[in-house]
């Protein structure tokens, strides 16, 4: 799967608006300045990516945003 598919299907999944950072990564592999790792992560390393991700604070404005999403998919709709 190309890179830029992988990327399509990440903004159809969590990103509900346009998004300036998953269009200038798309941009930069359609353009051949961003390339493909020569060696993917180990398991190691893909481990420690994912626990340090985990470990960083949920920002606010990530909070909000779900909130409202939340809200929005349990709203019954208006029939």
């Amino acid at each position: 799967m190309s890179p830029t598919t992988i990327l399509e299907r990440i903004r159809t999944l969590f990103a509900s608006e346009t998004s300036a950072h998953l269009d200038f990564i798309s941009d930069a592999f359609e353009n051949g300045t961003l390339k493909e790792p020569v060696r993917p992560m180990s398991d190691r390393e893909l481990a420690r990516a994912i626990r340090e991700f985990r470990s960083e604070p949920v920002s606010n404005w990530t909070l909000a945003k779900l909130s409202r999403r939340f809200a929005e998919v349990s709203r019954p709709p208006n029939d």
